[in-house]
């Protein structure tokens, strides 16, 4: 009884998980499009430490959003 009890709240966690996840890859890729440059070249061989801490905030940002839309 009490397995069959957290069936449903395990199945929602891992449902809200996957689509979480779909939807930051999602808003990332785009991120990567919209920029008119290469956001791996000025981060990984420019050493662009101003971009990776921008590309950071945008990703803590969404996070947020999607974690406050799945909770809700």
């Amino acid at each position: 009884a009490m397995f069959e009890e957290l069936i449903k709240p395990i199945e929602l966690t891992l449902i809200f998980s996957v689509l979480g996840l779909a939807l930051f890859a999602l808003a990332f890729w785009v991120i990567v499009k919209v920029t008119p440059f290469s956001i791996r070249k000025e981060i990984e061989e420019d050493h662009n430490v101003a971009l990776a801490i921008i590309i950071a905030s945008m990703i803590f940002g969404i996070a947020i959003i999607i974690a406050a839309a799945v909770v809700s």
